[in-house]
């Protein structure tokens, strides 16, 4: 990436490797590079920003120390990954490749300094390129997904969470594999033209980034779409947009190059489809008994009801569609009183045979990941909100 971000791709995308690096502590007699060696020849192709002269530690080691720092001890700063990195037992470094320096008879780490230097200057979108490829490659099931020791102790809430939303919410039959995309401003960034927007798009299941792409500010988030989806293997997916990625450019590029399906959303960007969808789903609950889905929810103080009705379009009314629908929430309290009410209308390539009501709310309801598991991370965990880091590519310092 040409400007600063205080969200670095090396603690953003880097997931699996410290999740390999848990496994490799479940059962150390598993060859690493047999295990990882989609992701290792992956990451052998980010370029390292050093000259060669005077280059004393892999960058293969460097991202890993990182990663496993970051996403698996919670370290939030180069000198907590440092300090970590230091303390780390000499055979988990003999196993990611670390230096051998033969006058102390022991495996060395990088210092603080090096940390610094190599993470604020690499190439943000080769290291993404390389990362997001892993996870797409585990996400198609081309690669085994790497696999976390159970810790033994009381369930998390957020596995309670969990559980209860597979209950309360069960999955229809028949879903197909759905990636949300969407956009987020830095606010810690600054460029010649204003602030950074960096557009992903994100698995619903797992949350996996399967790719992003900067763009200069929000109105060249719809412009990016192509260089973002054209590299990444989506061929039979859904892919869910918000209002501003709804063009008649994007839904040939989803259904026509990439063989995949859209879940779209119409306003007034996009006025004669919004109307003509408006007119198809106009009537009484009664008249859409057939074709709708009613779910209700509970929680986070607060109660929702969500009601979405179909009805069936063609390519006359935008390229691809084969269906409306029209969503309406109800929320209120705890005490069942409605005070609140939102009705969206959207369109979708997948034919009701396909895709029912009940499919349809799944895919709307999943589109949210993006907000709750990528930007709520990004501005909680990694603190981006608070970060006023201008180093390259380097990771936030809140505390530093």
């Amino acid at each position: 990436m040409s400007s600063s971000s205080p969200i670095s791709p090396v603690v953003d995308h880097l997931a699996d490797l410290a999740l390999w690096e848990a496994e490799l502590a479940v059962d150390p007699g598993v060859d690493p590079l047999s295990m990882a060696s989609s992701l290792l020849d992956r990451l052998r192709q980010v370029p390292d920003p050093r000259r060669l002269r005077g280059r004393r530690h892999p960058l293969l080691v460097i991202l890993v120390l990182t990663a496993c720092a970051t996403l698996v001890v919670g370290n939030d700063s180069v000198a907590a990954i440092r300090q970590w990195a230091a303390g780390t037992p000499q055979d988990v470094l003999h196993r990611v490749g670390a230096r051998f320096n033969p006058l102390l008879g022991r495996y060395a780490v990088p210092s603080e300094r090096t940390f610094r230097r190599v993470l604020a200057g690499l190439d943000g979108d080769a290291l993404d390129t390389a990362t997001c490829g892993y996870a797409a490659d585990v996400v198609r099931g081309d690669v085994p997904p790497p696999v976390v020791a159970v810790t033994e102790g009381p369930v998390e809430r957020e596995q309670r969470r969990a559980a209860q939303r597979a209950v309360t919410h069960p999955v229809p039959g028949g879903l197909l594999p759905a990636a949300a995309v969407d956009g987020k401003l830095l606010h810690g960034t600054r460029t010649p033209t204003g602030q950074v927007f960096l557009v992903a798009a994100i698995t619903h299941h797992g949350a996996v980034v399967l790719g992003q792409r900067q763009v200069p500010d929000k109105r060249g988030e719809n412009a990016v779409i192509v260089d973002l989806l054209t590299p990444l293997d989506v061929a039979g997916m859904m892919l869910t947009l918000d209002a501003l990625h709804t063009s008649k450019k994007t839904a040939r590029l989803i259904t026509e190059q990439l063989n995949a399906h859209y879940l779209l959303i119409l306003k007034g960007n996009q006025p004669l489809a919004y109307q003509a969808t408006r007119a198809l789903l106009t009537g009484t609950d009664t008249e859409f008994a057939g074709s709708m889905s009613v779910t209700d929810d509970r929680g986070h103080g607060r109660t929702e009801r969500r009601t979405l009705r179909v009805a069936p379009c063609d390519d006359s009314l935008f390229p691809g569609a084969r269906q409306v629908f029209r969503l309406r929430r109800d929320t209120g309290g705890l005490d069942g009183v409605r005070t609140g009410k939102e009705i969206i209308h959207g369109i979708v390539s997948l034919s009701a045979d396909l895709a029912g009501p009940e499919h349809l709310n799944h895919y709307a309801r999943g589109h949210w990941c993006v907000e709750n598991r990528l930007h709520w991370a990004r501005d909680v965990t990694f603190h981006e909100d608070d970060s006023q880091l201008r180093t390259g590519t380097a990771p936030p310092l809140p505390f530093s």
